[in-house]
């Protein structure tokens, strides 16, 4: 990886990637797919979400997968262009587009939760770990019916089995994501504890007028 201070001659292109790849994943996906389907603005809407799973709390099925697709689908473009440059780019272009996710600038830096973008980024960087994370959410989706905990679970065991395929500066990279993607579970993490969580298809109250809008 190149040295942050080092000659900015070498590494400015390695900014301007991250700054690039930041701005694909700020595209608020949920917002426009919504307002497309005319669902209304899902920052009112149930958990106040942006993301895939609350535009699915909407009823609408269709625009809820194009809201996964395009999400994952973000992630997985600024991984490919970045990879044209290099390995360290993709690295980078990796962790920028998720940050892009979960704190855009256009909604003043509340975002998304990152889960889609994050497996997206995984499946192109290393689709190994990406396929297992995958396989992952879906069994415990699937099982549990907590979209939150499915999330969790995949993506904090992507670090380990990076490792376990020998890509260290994946598991590396894998690592930061599960942090800043549990970071934004917190709420999440504690209606878990307290049995609390809506699961899959469950309708969630409306986030009140009063509060500012939150996202996925």
């Amino acid at each position: 990886m190149p040295d942050p201070l080092g000659n900015f001659a070498f590494t400015w292109p390695f900014y301007a990637g991250g700054v690039i790849a930041y701005l694909i994943g700020a595209l608020p996906m949920g917002l426009i797919v919504a307002r497309c389907f005319r669902l209304g603005d899902l920052r009112r809407i149930g958990s106040g979400n942006i993301g895939a799973t609350n535009v699915l709390r909407t009823g609408n099925k269709a625009a809820a997968a194009l809201t996964l697709l395009l999400d994952g689908g973000k992630g997985a473009v600024a991984v490919v262009i970045a990879q044209r440059f290099g390995p360290d780019m993709a690295v980078i272009a990796a962790g920028c587009v998720v940050v892009g996710h979960i704190a855009p600038v256009w909604l003043l830096f509340k975002g998304g939760k990152g889960v889609a973008t994050t497996l997206g980024v995984l499946l192109a960087i290393a689709w190994p770990v990406g396929l297992v994370a995958c396989g992952l959410w879906l069994a415990v989706a699937g099982l549990f019916r907590y979209s939150s905990l499915a999330a969790l679970i995949a993506i904090c065991a992507a670090p380990g089995f990076a490792l376990l395929f020998d890509m260290p500066q994946i598991a590396w990279l894998a690592g930061f994501l599960a942090v800043i993607v549990t970071l934004r579970h917190g709420a999440n993490i504690v209606r878990l504890a307290r049995g609390r969580e809506p699961r899959i298809g469950r309708s969630e109250p409306a986030v009140p007028e009063a509060e500012p809008p939150v996202g996925q």
